[in-house]
């Protein structure tokens, strides 16, 4: 059954505090587990030193999100992350052998300056790819929650432009079956999506 909307990500933050709410934490690192991996490895990180950096934010993250919670003035929390791996990553790289991505390597003064840029693009790449993973999860969650014929219907309509017409005849479903088969999921989408947009 796919989840209900009201779990805000609100609500979800505050339930990180609690380390063994699985339900929560699962969540929360399918969203920016590999939001926080591609980051690294778009900074110059191997994929295995990326992987540690997204399990060094996690730790840091169920180590101090209580604390950031109970902020009375805090920024946003996608804000709060980046700075976490955005420190994580400098640490990794200025480690880094000499020759290779870190201190003393040829593209270190450049990487460095592009991890540590607070408000700088490195922010909204982190922004942009945050949306997308929303998405994906979202996605997810509709496609293992309906028919595959719905997802199919709002598959090749929204997303590899068939046109209507052309996928019901592949579908064997009416045009107006496709039409609520994309209303359906949409709806869905968005429920599932809009939990994401509070605050964060």
């Amino acid at each position: 059954m796919i989840p209900s909307p009201p779990e805000t990500r609100a609500s979800l933050i505050l339930r990180l505090r609690d380390a063994a709410d699985v339900a929560a934490w699962d969540e929360f690192v399918a969203i920016y587990g590999p939001l926080v991996y591609r980051l690294a490895v778009g900074r110059g990180l191997q994929p295995a030193d990326a992987d540690d950096v997204v399990q060094q934010v996690f730790t840091a993250v169920a180590q101090s999100v209580g604390r950031w919670v109970d902020q009375s003035e805090r920024g946003r929390f996608r804000g709060w992350l980046l700075g976490i791996a955005r420190n994580i990553a400098v640490k990794t790289l200025t480690r880094q052998p000499y020759g290779g991505v870190g201190l003393g390597g040829e593209q270190s003064p450049e990487l460095l300056e592009d991890v540590e840029a607070p408000g700088g693009p490195l922010s909204s790449q982190f922004d942009i790819e945050y949306r997308r993973e929303v998405y994906r999860w979202a996605a997810q969650q509709v496609r293992d929650a309906i028919e595959p014929n719905t997802w199919a219907a709002f598959h090749l309509t929204h997303v590899e432009g068939v046109s209507i017409a052309e996928a019901a005849e592949q579908l064997s479903i009416s045009v107006g079956n496709v039409y609520i088969a994309r209303s359906r999921v949409m709806n869905r989408l968005r429920a599932l999506t809009k939990q994401f947009e509070v605050n964060q």
